[in-house]
């Protein structure tokens, strides 16, 4: 971040690896994604739902792409996240949040592995077919829970459902605003086993290959992130499952679903929002300072001061409950509580910020010469995927008052 508060020091630190971590992906960051941003931003390709590589080579030509996966390799990024077991680099969550929070910095995104937390799950034999071809980036996943009449509450309304017939599962249903459905050839799909216990141990979740008859992938939904960004229907018509393909136990479904939702949509929402309201702000305080109307630059205006200072004030809190939030998570603690938390500070305080920077930029904020419009996009859908706000004080309140 290049705003500074005179005086202002870190009582809190970093331990120095990733203190030099924070270095080598805010160079990265600098020297190899901004000067693409320019051509990315003026792209019809999707910013959001669609995997990192996929959505980079449909901007940029192969020797682009090729050249920045092969930058996040050597800089051992593209799977310092994953279990030093499975051969990653282990990363903690508050090194991950460190990461996110550079990387998000800028638009265009640097390749690194997707691997959803819950593939961890996978038995030896589940490892090399679905779970190492993942890491090594041969395959792709989506998680599969929402329907059409489920959203905010899955265990309770879940109508795909799962029936066992022999040595195999039996899926029929539909899934809706699939994240990156159509590129996937994993798809971890939950279904009710138990109609009685529902959440409560009837809900088991499947591994569903790409091609698996029965499977059906609907066209894109299009929405206000664009007309291809990649959610979509997934229909199961008797889709047969073998039960080798059952990740976990029969019935941990749900639970499962919930520890992915708690860390990657949860958790680290909070520094995929810091990063781009990190870089509004960066932006809005040089505008300030150039941008002249009756004599003066626009920062010696109170009302544009007090943007300032209202964006400043929601990046440090975040912050805070990030950090805080990732440190108590690589100590075992709980923390479903603070992810509802980050998961709403993200979406409302984000999209707030990005309304400052936007409105104090006036007409050069609407175009796509800047991020803003992107990222206020990114951010005001974080208020309705992944549990609308609603809901999550919902979740707060429930943990309060319990």
């Amino acid at each position: 971040m290049d705003v500074e508060i005179e005086g202002s020091r870190e009582l809190f630190t970093l331990p120095k690896e990733l203190q030099e971590l924070q270095r080598v992906v805010r160079r990265i960051v600098t020297d190899e994604l901004l000067p693409l941003e320019p051509e990315y931003l003026l792209s019809p390709a999707p910013a959001y739902g669609v995997d990192s590589v996929v959505n980079l080579r449909g901007v940029f030509p192969p020797s682009v792409v090729d050249r920045l996966i092969g930058l996040s390799r050597e800089a051992g990024l593209w799977d310092l996240h994953v279990p030093k077991e499975l051969g990653g680099g282990g990363l903690g969550l508050l090194g991950q949040v460190v990461v996110e929070e550079q990387l998000t910095y800028c638009a265009v995104p640097l390749p690194i592995a997707n691997v959803p937390n819950i593939l961890y799950e996978c038995n030896a034999e589940q490892r090399q077919r679905f779970l190492l071809p993942v890491i090594r980036g041969e395959k792709l996943t989506c998680f599969a829970q929402t329907e059409p009449n489920s959203g905010s509450d899955p265990g309770g309304m879940m109508q795909t459902a799962a029936v066992r017939d022999g040595r195999s599962w039996v899926l029929n249903g539909t899934k809706m605003f699939i994240s990156g459905a159509g590129q996937a050839d994993i798809f971890m799909v939950q279904a009710v086993t138990d109609a009685a216990r529902r959440q409560r141990g009837g809900i088991t979740m499947f591994l569903v290959e790409k091609g698996t008859p029965g499977l059906t992938v609907g066209k894109g939904i299009p929405t206000w992130l664009g007309p291809t960004h990649g959610q979509h229907f997934v229909h199961f018509d008797d889709c047969r499952v073998p039960e080798e393909n059952v990740l976990g136990a029969v019935g941990r479904g749900f639970l499962l679903g919930q520890r992915w939702l708690t860390i990657h949509d949860r958790l680290l929402r909070a520094p995929y929002a810091l990063g781009k309201m990190r870089r509004a702000l960066d932006l809005s305080v040089a505008w300030a300072k150039q941008r002249w109307t009756f004599g003066k630059p626009i920062a010696e205006r109170q009302a544009i001061q007090w943007r300032l200072v209202d964006m400043y004030v929601d990046i440090q809190a975040l912050s805070a409950l990030a950090y805080q939030s990732a440190a108590r998570a690589d100590a075992g603690d709980d923390v479903r509580t603070e992810a509802s938390l980050a998961k709403l500070c993200s979406g409302d305080w984000g999209a707030r910020c990005l309304d400052h920077a936007i409105q104090i930029h006036g007409g050069m904020g609407e175009t796509l010469e800047l991020p803003l419009t992107l990222f206020y996009r990114l951010l005001r859908h974080a208020q309705v995927g992944g549990g609308t706000s609603e809901i999550h004080r919902m979740l707060i309140a429930r943990s309060l008052l319990r």
